[in-house]
């Protein structure tokens, strides 16, 4: 495989998996529309990756956009990041999610198939899993039960692209991410969320960098080791490099049932939880200042524990997360302090 395509390149997870493409020797073409990204994560890839790559600004609810981008360049495979992403938001505006996360992934498989391009790697979610008391979460786990549209439309997608490969030549891997922290190590690209933080992690820095007065923990009875609730952190550099993984995967001879069509699901986490105490001490630390935080009542719909189940990762796609909380909380605040207002500093 040569050139990738990759949706939502430009936003967090998309523009740090592309830095790693570039770097395994990869020719990429980058499909976004800045709906949840800036323009100026593409200087960040250039400067950070020393390479350059083709970018199509575009929705990819828009037929007429990708079938001009398969015209005009043989690609090889898809990563398709695109979508909305933000919990709270999709309670708020499940049409919108539902509309613009299922539409545009049907959309795409359309043109995909009018080109002959097989190869797919979906960003899902450990969400798809639903509220289970039970970990650490194996892919062996049933999926649905999901808490918000959000979830669902991740859920929904998995079954769409299972169904599809079951009886097509579409070749499917579908990456299950738990919580993606940090930044690139150079401090020239990290997470930079749209309004309101929806994670942690970043509104942990934006509170320590100033842009926010007050961090709120939500619970602090749970059954845990110090009464937060406890999740599996990943380094966003190494969840990128997971996605690197999963496209040599489709050069290792797959299994492909009689259609020639493939799907298999991968947990990407550490395999270890960390609670919300643990990582405001961890970026405590990397900051050398104290956080301005307090606890407060549970949030609907929390869990208490949820961590990856990280065999089927190393099994099938010779993955292991390597980087640290303390790396994590160093590389996300070298970003925020130099960054203050992200890309727009």
């Amino acid at each position: 495989m040569n050139k990738i395509l990759v949706t939502g390149g430009a936003g967090y997870i998309g523009s740090h998996t592309v830095v790693e493409l570039l770097a395994a020797g990869y020719e990429v073409v980058i499909l976004d529309n800045f709906v949840n990204s800036s323009d100026k994560s593409l200087e960040a890839i250039r400067k950070v990756s020393g390479k350059n790559f083709d970018f199509v600004k575009g929705d990819v609810r828009d037929s007429v956009v990708l079938d001009n981008i398969f015209k005009a360049h043989e690609i090889d495979a898809v990563i398709h990041f695109a979508g909305l992403k933000a919990v709270g938001e999709s309670v708020q505006k499940p049409l919108e999610y539902y509309d613009n996360n299922l539409i545009s992934t049907l959309h795409l498989l359309e043109a995909m198939k009018k080109a002959g391009v097989k190869k797919f790697v979906f960003s899902s979610s450990a969400t798809v899993y639903g509220e289970t008391e039970v970990y650490p979460f194996d892919e062996s786990f049933p999926i649905g039960g999901t808490t918000n549209p959000y979830g669902t439309t991740k859920y929904m997608q998995e079954l769409m692209l299972k169904d599809i490969s079951a009886t097509s030549d579409l070749q499917v891997i579908t990456l299950r991410y738990f919580n993606p922290v940090g930044a690139h190590e150079s401090g020239e690209m990290g997470e930079d969320p749209q309004g309101i933080p929806n994670n942690l992690c970043p509104f942990i820095t934006q509170v320590l960098v100033g842009r926010r007065d007050k961090l709120s923990v939500f619970g602090g009875d749970y059954d845990t080791k110090d009464g937060t609730c406890i999740r599996d952190y990943i380094h966003v550099v190494d969840l990128a490099k997971g996605h690197v993984c999963a496209l040599k995967k489709f050069d290792s001879g797959l299994r492909l049932n009689e259609n020639g069509g493939y799907f298999d699901a991968i947990n990407l986490g550490t395999g270890k939880g960390s609670s919300v105490l643990d990582m405001i001490a961890a970026f405590e630390k990397a900051a050398g200042k104290k956080l301005n935080y307090e606890v407060v009542d549970r949030r609907a719909g929390d869990i208490a524990v949820c961590y990856a189940k990280t065999d089927k990762a190393r099994e099938e796609l010779g993955f292991v997360a390597e980087k640290t909380v303390e790396d994590m909380a160093q590389d996300s605040w070298r970003w925020q302090s130099t960054h203050p207002k992200g890309f727009n500093s």
